[in-house]
């Protein structure tokens, strides 16, 4: 599979009823000219827009006897859980021990097996490759196989219906199979603005080597964005079209939390509202008459965590 227009459009076409249609909303931020579109993505089943990918791997696939295998911080192995259940499929997940509580427990809410191990998204990838090599299952890479970039893509076809004006996308980048495919979709160098929070760059530092580099993620993000090096499927297609990588502090990411709250009751996790951290912060301004969409892509943080943001502020 080549990740083109076309393949992007087959995939929706596939998982169409297995997905919702999430909404957009307009917002107005100080001091920009235009008003901001949200695409809600959070509202996608299981809290982010993984599950895209997952149903466009699964939906059709010829399935192993031992069933799915995925490693994730959460959101992804969450997708894959539910994409099984709903499928009548086993699944395994790996995650590392620096997933968030309520991560974890959505994905068993859908009955997958879980492994917890490792320190970081990295090492949950070597235990799952272990045991895809092992027991024959079908591994199922959050950002870095083709059909889950496709079904990420399904997004920016989806935007492109309900916000056809929009000027510049602004999505946040972990692995990179949204960015991945929303820039498959829209195929524009001018488009689409990266945003990574400066402790998990993997994606603003390759561009600037020009080659996949290894960074060390951390920080209020790293459960969702805390990729190691950007995806090998990816990094061409940003190379090719993605315009520019706004990078993010972890207090620039509590203040969209907090603004997504206060202004929209909105709660987004730290991942889901990245993006939008870059408009708040000003660490991306739109030119004078760009009207500008913000991807929330996740909403799942633990409530406790998420009232602490406003006990602190």
């Amino acid at each position: 599979m080549t990740i083109t227009r076309a393949t992007i459009a087959q995939a929706a076409t596939r998982i169409a009823p297995f997905i919702r249609r999430t909404p957009v909303m307009d917002i107005v931020l100080p001091g920009l000219e235009n008003p901001v579109c949200l695409k809600l993505e959070l509202f996608q089943h299981t809290g982010s827009f993984k599950p895209r990918g997952a149903f466009t791997n699964l939906v059709g696939a010829k399935i192993p006897k031992a069933g799915v295998a995925a490693a994730s911080g959460g959101n992804h192995g969450a997708a894959v859980a539910y994409a099984a259940n709903v499928l009548g499929i086993k699944a395994r997940i790996f995650v590392p021990t620096i997933s968030s509580p309520a991560k974890v427990a959505r994905i068993a809410g859908y009955g997958a097996t879980i492994v917890r191990q490792g320190a970081n998204y990295q090492a949950a990838l070597a235990l799952c490759q272990d045991y895809v090599r092992e027991s024959g299952a079908m591994n199922i890479h959050a950002y870095d196989m083709e059909a889950t970039l496709a079904g990420q893509g399904t997004l920016g076809r989806e935007l492109e219906e309900q916000a056809p004006d929009l000027d510049k996308i602004l999505v946040a980048v972990g692995g990179g199979g949204l960015i991945g495919g929303i820039t498959s979709w829209y195929q524009s160098k001018s488009k689409i603005i990266g945003v990574e929070p400066e402790t998990c760059n993997c994606l603003h530092a390759a561009l600037a080597a020009g080659s996949a580099v290894t960074v060390k993620p951390s920080g209020l993000a790293t459960d969702s964005l805390g990729a190691s090096a950007a995806g090998s499927l990816m990094f061409p297609i940003a190379q090719k079209f993605v315009g520019h990588v706004a990078l993010v502090t972890d207090e620039d990411i509590r203040n969209a939390q907090r603004w997504l709250w206060t202004h929209a009751q909105i709660i987004a996790e730290p991942g889901g509202a990245t993006a939008l951290a870059a408009l708040l912060s000003g660490s991306y301004r739109p030119a004078k008459g760009e009207r500008a969409g913000v991807i929330v892509c996740g909403a799942n943080t633990p409530l406790a965590t998420f009232n602490e943001l406003f006990a602190t502020a």
